[in-house]
């Protein structure tokens, strides 16, 4: 299975093929998983997020449960503070997705539930990342992934 250069950083991912489909193993979730070309993007972004930006293993999680107007949904990951705030959530697009108003619409509505101060969004080649200012009821785009100890410190500061 061969995936397009991401606009990230590649990372080794370990690689099986079981019963006659391709599966990575995902050490948030501590499994093997289908590897989709949206799971690749998952699999690479969140590899980025605890390399490059300080994001502690143990705060993420990947496939999150949730309830939005009584349909059950799934966060792509969410980070969440040492208290288990969730602070950050990320939706996930296969590289040939364009990331659409939809897109956001569907992030923003996890974050009805979630309430995460801030919201990326990533095909793995474009990545938009907003913060939310709960007291104005307002969010504006940030030029890039905060790193984990200023989200932190951001997010008590509210």
């Amino acid at each position: 299975m061969k995936f397009p250069q991401l606009n990230i950083p590649f990372s080794p991912l370990k690689i099986k093929e079981q019963d006659g489909i391709v599966k990575v193993y995902d050490p948030l979730r501590n499994k093997l998983v289908a590897l989709t070309p949206e799971e690749y993007v998952r699999q690479q972004f969140t590899a980025w997020l605890h390399s490059a930006f300080n994001y502690p293993q143990s705060l993420m999680a990947n496939e999150i449960g949730i309830t939005v107007n009584g349909m059950k949904k799934r966060c792509d990951s969410v980070v969440f503070n040492k208290d288990g705030t969730p602070l950050l959530i990320v939706e996930y697009k296969a590289p040939d997705v364009r990331i659409t108003q939809d897109t956001f619409d569907q992030i923003v509505r996890y974050n009805m539930v979630l309430k995460a101060q801030y919201l990326i969004v990533s095909n793995g080649l474009s990545h938009y990342c907003c913060v939310i200012d709960y007291s104005s009821n307002t969010y504006h785009f940030i030029p890039a992934i905060p790193d984990y100890r200023d989200l932190n410190s951001a997010f008590s500061a509210n």
